[in-house]
């Protein structure tokens, strides 16, 4: 249970004064944005928990101060943060390319920061270089290992990757080091659905073997006669982007479509005439096999000795997707055997593809260098689309690409800003409020909706006050894409609830209340009923809004730093703690009392613009009505 930091009633609290060197006061020093991907994290110990310590009073009066944040670690019994903290790179980010970049992109790259263009780095030259870039734009030559992100000590902050598919990069890595990965999914869609249906057409009428052979002086035409492509089965293996595309354009060849893919929903496949069948149930009955799934560990060398077994004998295969999703030695016996009748692949396992490939060089096998993407127009779509990824997460925003972070349709962005703004400045006024003595272990994060809760996708706002509780104390530096891995790391646990209210569905979130228990509390008032350290708010006009700390409702514009005083209801109090503030030259924005009751107990809220100094906060705590006070920064 959470207890007032002392039994007296007369005590008073100031939190993060000028007068020590806490950690909140280095929060003005990070990259501030809405959803904030430049903040990585920098420590490399394990810490297994979060702990605030307390120092001598300032005065004769009972007070306390938050000090510097003690991390116990795996490597070191105790290490204060301010030893750990580093001060962030030049705002020019710069901006690795180590592919080659349709130049429309390049130019986007170059309106917002340093592009450097360095091709066929080793992986030793990378993780050399990588140390001074923010970015890092790749296409799938370049592998982004967990050595690439530790050679980057934190200042690596998205990669982007120029095309679908991210097997080259470890994101495992990324997410533990705060990295965003980005892609481009659409731009290059049509481009491999068209190259897939291309290579579907050109090996069923034995297309580039009977160009070969004219081209030796040859005319044969009795062996290289086709097969017809209507009437026949076409099974697409993975109905994702590209192969919904090549399941729309087999259709319309007048083949028959089925599909497997167990993430696919089943009515935008009826929507399309396809049938979504299980794995083994495609494979036995399709003609022809289009393979569009990504390479995972579950689908490395997924058709192999055991599932070419399965297919009809004579079955055709197409892979646009990955490589590795085929044993290549399994393929090569499958088409000696004859119940591969002809595959056409552009992609394999190592690429480029040794001379001596068997399987390059098997006469009912056509190949092509990787083209999926190579038409003019896709290579520039897909420039453009991972420059503008890049430079959004660069600036702070949530791209919709990202892939390991919550994948968040626009609109969906649009309607939660507000919410995720409040969502962050709870978790740091609430942290702020915790006293010293013992660890922060539990969240509970309480979401009031009009909205039916599994239409309530809540990973955004959880993921901002896990950033707005950890970040204050500690020198992390935590965002959407590491804040459920740093909480796990330190040892916090945050539970959510969400709450049906009788309010406008229009909008998504009537009010989001955090609650932090078994801590001892600096500011009394801030303890509710059941004993958590508790504070709630709400977005109106746009704007976040602190509602309520502890029992008491407020109504306090989030804004600038704020002071809470809990004191007797009297006249007067408005005035004279704001004649204080004025004569020390602290800007006051606004001012709001929450009472229990006429002439009993209040909270003034007070908005102020500057920090006040030691000798204003002191002339507060001085004021015979005032019972506490803290000071939060926002």
């Amino acid at each position: 249970m959470a207890s007032s930091s002392s039994s007296s009633s007369s005590i008073k609290a100031i939190l993060s004064s000028p007068l020590t060197s806490s950690p909140a006061s280095h929060s003005s020093t990070k990259p501030s944005s809405l959803l904030s991907f430049l903040h990585t994290t920098t420590t490399t110990s394990t810490p297994i928990s979060l702990k605030l310590s307390s120092q001598p009073p300032l005065n004769s009066r009972p007070r306390f101060v938050v000090n510097n944040v003690v991390l116990k670690t795996q490597t070191s019994p105790e290490t204060s943060v301010s030893s750990n903290y580093s001060q962030q790179h030049s705002t020019t980010p710069t901006i690795l390319v180590s592919e080659k970049l349709g130049e429309a992109g390049l130019e986007v790259l170059r309106g917002f920061g340093h592009v450097e263009c360095l091709y066929d780095l080793s992986p030793d030259q990378l993780c050399s270089k990588i140390s001074s870039c923010d970015a890092l734009i790749v296409r799938s030559g370049t592998k982004v290992s967990r050595q690439v992100f530790e050679a980057a000590k934190g200042r690596l902050k998205v990669v982007g990757r120029a095309g679908v598919g991210i097997d080259n990069v470890d994101l495992q890595a990324a997410t533990e080091f705060g990295c965003l990965v980005v892609n481009a999914p659409t731009a290059n869609t049509v481009a491999a659905a068209e190259h897939g249906i291309a290579l579907l057409a050109a090996m069923a009428r034995n297309v580039a073997q009977a160009d070969a052979s004219i081209k030796a002086g040859k005319w044969q035409r009795s062996k290289y006669v086709g097969v017809s492509l209507v009437g026949k089965t076409l099974a697409v293996m993975g109905f994702g982007k590209v192969g919904s595309e090549v399941a729309r354009r087999a259709k319309g060849l007048g083949m028959n479509v089925i599909a497997h893919d167990p993430y696919a929903p089943a009515d935008r496949a009826h929507a399309l005439g396809v049938d979504l069948v299980s794995f083994d149930q495609a494979i036995s009955t399709a003609d022809f096999v289009s393979l569009h799934m990504p390479l995972t560990p579950a689908t490395s060398k997924v058709f192999n000795d055991e599932t070419f077994a399965k297919m009809k004998k004579g079955v055709r295969i197409i892979n646009v997707a990955r490589g590795g999703v085929i044993d290549e030695d399994a393929l090569v016996k499958a088409l000696d055997s004859g119940i591969v009748a002809q595959a056409a692949l552009d992609v394999f396992t190592v690429e480029p593809p040794p001379k001596d490939s068997k399987l390059v060089q098997h006469e009912n096998v056509i190949v092509t260098p990787h083209l999926g993407a190579s038409t003019k127009e896709a290579q520039e779509g897909v420039a453009i689309e991972i420059a503008e990824a890049v430079v959004g997460a660069l600036k702070g925003e949530l791209s919709a690409t990202a892939v390991n972070a919550p994948m968040v349709p626009p609109e969906v962005l649009s309607e939660l800003s507000p919410y995720v703004v409040l969502a962050e400045k709870l978790g740091r006024l609430a942290v702020q409020l915790v006293a010293g003595g013992s660890g922060i272990k539990s969240v509970k994060v309480v979401y009031r909706s009009a909205r039916d809760p599994d239409d309530l996708d809540t990973r955004l706002l959880r993921a901002m006050i896990t950033k707005g509780i950890i970040e204050p104390i500690s020198a992390s530096f935590v965002n959407l894409v590491n804040a459920d891995f740093t909480a796990k790391q330190k040892g916090l646990r945050i539970s959510e609830e969400r709450i049906v209210v009788d309010s406008s569905p229009e909008f998504p979130i009537d009010s989001i209340q955090v609650q932090i228990s078994n801590v001892e509390s600096k500011f009394a008032s801030g303890v509710s009923d059941n004993g958590d350290v508790s504070i709630e708010g709400r977005v109106k006009y746009g704007t976040p809004h602190l509602t309520c700390v502890g029992s008491f409702a407020v109504d306090v514009s989030l804004e600038g730093n704020l002071i809470l005083c809990r004191q007797v209801d009297q006249p007067g109090m408005i005035g004279l703690v704001g004649n204080i503030l004025g004569v020390h030259n602290v800007n006051v924005s606004f001012m709001s009392v929450g009472r229990t009751a006429q002439r009993k107990m209040a909270i003034m809220a007070i908005g102020v613009d500057e920090e006040p100094n030691k000798e204003a906060l002191i002339k507060i705590g001085d004021v015979p009505a005032i019972e506490e006070f803290v000071f939060l920064k926002l």
